[in-house]
């Protein structure tokens, strides 16, 4: 009986220091205080200490409450719902965050240029761009960043953590956003549209690349060819043509590319990943444009066509190479006789260009 007494007492205790707002029990590494004993769980944080490990992918905790939060990108749980739109959520922070959507409620302001959000650490995060503080500091390359979550998914690039996984074809990724640009490979989904053409695209990207053509705007100029492009990365990559420059190096046979999309496509002869189907026959393809030349087997459409003779051709090598019965060039000369040649076939194999 006094054993249950006694339980009842501490229980009533540390009631009535919650509703006082009182913390009685300090860190003694921070000082930072608390309304019930919970010291020892925090004090992890000082001592590097995370005793909870995930099973799937061994990663370890301080707390038991973050590998529970943890475990649901493996499970895929999403236990807090909405209860406007049913959008479902794996915490509860983040559909705090969502509601603000529905009542478009924008009570925090920003001093300097007048910008409103729905939640004070949006504002807190936003005026980051101002001061140019970035708080969160990687321990292994002393990089830092303006938000925690920017930080948490550079950590994977020296951990090699990649929770998030395609449940078509496995590959796995370091961020859901790269999930989830990924999944419309296999999906087809294109939701970015553009307002002029109403062309579409899977990639945001992509869009604002696109819209460039219907401006006509080239601001970036090469010094050495005088060579104008829409884009800054565009005449990065330009330039490397001038300077040889080939920093992107396959690890498996040490070829150098000048282009990063031109080292992924090429990385994909050596793992033997195809993942752009043709949804007619089912044939795989390793790189995105060879797919859409061999659907116009399927499609019958020919977008090349012959400016003299309008005769129309599936693939633009095709038209080059019949121009050249107008024009009559013969770029590809036998070494033996040198008798020139208009395309390089089978039967002068030893031509040259």
């Amino acid at each position: 009986m006094n054993e249950q007494l006694h339980v009842h007492s501490a229980k009533c205790r540390y009631s009535c220091d919650i509703h006082r707002g009182e913390h009685p029990y300090s860190c003694e590494v921070c000082s930072r205080s608390f309304s019930k004993k919970s010291r020892p769980i925090h004090q992890c944080l000082h001592i590097g200490e995370r005793p909870y490990v995930c099973e799937v992918c061994n990663k370890a905790f301080s707390q038991q409450s973050s590998l529970v939060r943890h475990q649901r990108i493996h499970s895929g749980e999403r236990p807090y719902t909405c209860g406007l739109c049913n959008k479902a959520f794996s915490r509860q922070s983040h559909l705090i965050s969502h509601q603000h959507i529905h009542s478009d409620e924008r009570p925090y302001t920003c001093g300097l240029c007048n910008k409103e959000f729905s939640q004070q650490s949006y504002l807190i995060k936003h005026q980051r761009r101002h001061s140019g503080e970035r708080p969160y500091t990687c321990d292994v390359c002393n990089k830092a960043f303006s938000d925690k979550s920017h930080l948490i998914r550079h950590r994977r690039l020296h951990s090699g953590e990649r929770p998030y996984t395609c449940v078509v074809c496995n590959k796995a990724f370091s961020d859901k956003s790269s999930l989830i640009i990924h999944q419309r490979i296999h999906s087809g989904e294109h939701p970015y549209t553009c307002g002029l053409c109403n062309k579409t695209f899977s990639y945001q990207s992509h869009l604002i690349r696109h819209q460039h053509i219907h401006s006509d705007e080239r601001p970036y100029t090469c010094g050495v060819c005088n060579k104008a492009f829409s884009q800054q990365s565009h005449l990065i990559k330009h330039q490397r043509r001038h300077s040889d420059e080939c920093p992107y190096t396959c690890d498996v046979c040490n070829k150098a590319f000048s282009d990063k999309s031109h080292l992924i496509r090429h990385r994909r002869i050596h793992s033997g990943e195809r993942p752009y189907t043709c949804v007619v026959c089912n044939k795989a393809f390793s790189d995105k444009s060879s797919l859409i030349t061999h659907q116009r087997i399927h499609s019958g459409i020919h977008p090349y066509t012959c400016g003299l003779c309008n005769k129309a051709f599936s693939r633009k090598f095709h038209l080059i190479r019949h121009q050249r019965i107008h024009s009559d060039e013969r770029p590809y000369t036998y070494g033996v006789c040198n008798k020139a040649f208009s395309c390089q076939s089978s039967d002068n194999t030893s031509a040259q260009a």
